[in-house]
């Protein structure tokens, strides 16, 4: 395994992350610490949750993924660096918490909630799920005003209450993920006129269909030492090739019809010239797809999520797949033809 630390800290990180969203939807407990003893195992020490998961969202499955990861995490929590999320605004999960906001007492009750379920007394690294504001995120292209946001600007005041956690010892450090490049800024400035700590981690999602973080984030990333955790880097495995073919009937988009924010003409075709490329070069899509991801100097460690051990060791293995310099100016011939066909 490879390690990169954490921007300004000294905690050593894997450049694989496991991520476990399919914990309590399509693995079970018992396939998820069989996932965890691997990763574990093969020198991933990083795990990141959300305390909305298991994915797809549903009331009947909310804070399981947590809740799973806790029964293994009782007898291994001094071995990984763990990072969680608190939920932003969604009218579908009001389940959660009737506002869904990043009030003081929001974080603080779902703080409390997830570090139960977890059965530890502290995260590593919390993280906002998502923008309180109505902005781009989750597929959406392009920024549009809209006159029904009553969002006031809160960033000092989130960054007051995580401070505070951080007094308690219930968190190290904190993060976000799906934000924008204005609304990172806004961070590091509140951040540094008090005299606090920046967010240390962006979660965005970042794989060959998507490269958008490159446009306004990477730099931010790289003048403001901030590391890109890159979620879905193969696109809801379509980049791992196996829909390729015919789809199988286990595949997450066969079972969730509605999880398309990677489907659609312009992928399959793009998805095919990087299977052909990686076989002129005898690399594997997934591993293709995984090792760009880990080359690029603004990212931490990538997030990968699976549903079967043989996809998950493919996967953990490509943290040793080095990308020749002709092989990535082929990738960006790609790119340049086709650019993020799903944003």
């Amino acid at each position: 395994m490879k390690y990169k630390k954490l921007p300004n800290t000294e905690i050593e990180v894997s450049q694989i992350c496991l991520g476990t969203m399919t914990f309590g939807e399509q693995n079970t407990l018992e396939e998820a610490h069989q996932q965890l003893n691997y990763s574990l195992d093969k020198g991933v020490n990083f795990i990141d949750t959300a305390e909305v998961y298991a994915v797809p969202t549903k009331a009947e499955t909310y804070g399981e993924t947590e809740r799973i990861l806790g029964t293994w995490l009782k007898e291994n929590r001094s071995k990984v660096v763990l990072a969680s999320k608190i939920a932003g605004p969604n009218r579908s999960l009001d389940y959660i918490r009737p506002d869904l906001s990043f009030s003081k007492e929001n974080l603080n009750k779902a703080l409390e909630q997830s570090l139960e379920r977890l059965q530890t007394d502290y995260l590593d690294i919390y993280q906002l799920h998502w923008p309180e504001r109505k902005t781009n995120f989750f597929g959406k292209r392009g920024f549009k005003q809209d006159a029904t946001d009553l969002w006031e600007d809160n960033f000092a005041q989130i960054i007051e209450t995580l401070e505070g956690f951080k007094k308690e010892g219930k968190i190290r450090h904190f993060g976000v993920s799906n934000e924008t490049p204005w609304g990172l800024m806004r961070f590091c400035e509140e951040a540094r006129k008090n005299d606090w700590e920046k967010p240390i981690t962006i979660q965005n999602p970042y794989s060959l269909l998507n490269r958008t973080f490159e446009t306004g984030l990477a730099e931010i990333s790289h003048r403001e030492d901030i590391g890109l955790l890159a979620y879905s880097p193969l696109a809801f495995g379509i980049l791992s090739g196996k829909y390729l073919q015919e789809q199988p009937d286990d595949a997450r988009l066969t079972l969730y019809p509605q999880m398309k924010r990677y489907s659609n003409l312009e992928v399959s075709e793009v998805v095919k010239k990087y299977a052909s490329l990686g076989n002129d070069f005898g690399i594997s899509l997934a591993q293709l797809s995984l090792a760009f991801i880990r080359q690029q100097p603004f990212v931490t460690s990538t997030i990968i999520g699976a549903t079967k051990m043989l996809q998950l060791k493919e996967n953990i293995e490509s943290v040793d797949v080095e990308l020749s310099e002709e092989l990535l100016n082929e990738i960006e011939k790609i790119h340049t033809s086709q650019p993020n066909p799903a944003p």
